[in-house]
């Protein structure tokens, strides 16, 4: 049986090793970091696409239990006037999406791949790699610790450790010139009607929200710019307060009204990585094809690529046939998607955010939400 070393414990990580597992290679998950904590308040959301490829090696269930869904979109114009509202794309197919906190997300996953007794070790930060003679390649750990295998899944995202080793001449991310900030608040007053997001465009930026059956709602904005050095919540509540401050919606209050739990990034992508590949180490999610968070689909394509690279060194003889294939197979996708992202980032006051459940706007929400992966399916 072969052996895949992943390295990068967040979402790609631990899917791709039950999805190995699941076609029958030993994998085991190397996090960075000591402890899985994620930036309190950050959520995102998965589509039924994300959704079906969790499906597809049974580890969808443990996702939805500690998820809530919404269904319908409603719009509001700068002023408050509202502008209207539409089912969420596989609302009606009964695969709504499902939105939830990073941090929860990471964490049942990891659960999830510990419970099938795939390994989950921490504190192990990537910072070499060597192929031994046997075909086999050695993982080095800052601790000063090994690992080897057969196969190196680079899972560690967007500044990817794996993805410079792969390739030294690997592109940066790029920033796109917008700050996504996340916050969320127990407050009746900012409600938003069950299984809906609110979607507000204002002057300066976009806004959206959503409230979980327990009452949290749940609220992300785009605005220009880059967040300063050092940034706390008190900047961030500002920040999002100035931002909508004359609009006629409920976003500068709500933002006002947070406590702690927010947060904010600068926006990355990865427009092209050239080298997905080398006979012994792939990557998969952002650390091969970050996006933007607007087209919300950082999250499934992760996924989705974990699950069709376990497929593909299922059915395929020899790693480097393998890997081709699963390149062949994902590549264009993941590139349309980074396109996608990157055109409404650039339209900041029309666009989605990777927590807004919005459709593509290059010929609708099928391409993007409605594919699908067979797991019994052979790739050829």
């Amino acid at each position: 049986m072969a052996r895949a070393l992943i390295i990068g414990g967040g979402i790609a990580g631990p899917v791709t090793a039950m999805a190995l597992q699941r076609a029958g290679i030993e994998a085991a998950v190397h996090e960075a970091y000591p402890a899985g904590a994620d930036d309190v308040g950050a959520f995102l959301v998965l589509f039924a696409n994300g959704l079906a490829a969790l499906a597809a090696i049974d580890a969808d269930a443990v996702v939805r239990e500690h998820s809530f869904p919404a269904r319908t979109a409603e719009f509001l114009g700068a002023d408050g006037a509202a502008l209207g509202s539409r089912p969420l794309a596989g609302a009606n197919g009964g695969a709504a999406p499902r939105t939830l906190s990073r941090s929860v997300l990471h964490r049942v996953l990891r659960e999830e791949a510990a419970r099938r007794g795939i390994p989950v070790h921490h504190g192990k930060r990537l910072v070499d790699r060597r192929t031994g003679p046997g075909g086999t390649v050695t993982a080095l750990f800052a601790d000063g610790t090994r690992a080897e295998g057969d196969v190196l899944v680079g899972a560690d995202g967007i500044h990817s450790r794996t993805r410079t080793l792969l390739d030294p001449a690997a592109p940066a991310p790029r920033p796109t010139g917008q700050t996504t900030v996340c916050g969320r608040l127990r407050d009746p007053a900012h409600a938003v009607p069950p299984a809906t997001y609110r979607m507000m465009y204002g002057t300066r930026g976009f806004f959206g929200c959503t409230t979980a059956p327990d009452g949290t709602t749940y609220w992300f904005a785009n605005v220009p710019g880059a967040p300063g050095p050092g940034a706390g919540p008190a900047h961030w509540r500002r920040l999002v307060a100035q931002a909508f401050a004359g609009d006629g919606t409920p976003a500068a209050a709500m933002a006002a009204a947070t406590g702690d739990d927010i947060v904010g990034t600068s926006a990355h992508d990865l427009q092209r990585t050239p080298v997905w590949h080398d006979r012994h180490t792939v990557l998969v999610g952002d650390a091969a094809h970050a996006t933007a968070p607007n087209a919300a689909q950082g999250a499934s394509l992760a996924i989705e690529d974990g699950v069709v690279l376990a497929q593909c060194l299922r059915d395929l003889p020899g790693i480097p046939r393998a890997f081709a294939a699963y390149e062949r197979l994902r590549r264009g996708r993941a590139e349309r998607v980074v396109a996608l992202s990157a055109a409404l980032a650039a339209r900041l006051a029309g666009a989605a955010d990777e927590n807004t459940p919005q459709r593509g706007d290059d010929g609708g929400a099928d391409w993007l939400t409605g594919y699908r992966i067979d797991w019994d399916a052979r790739v050829g």
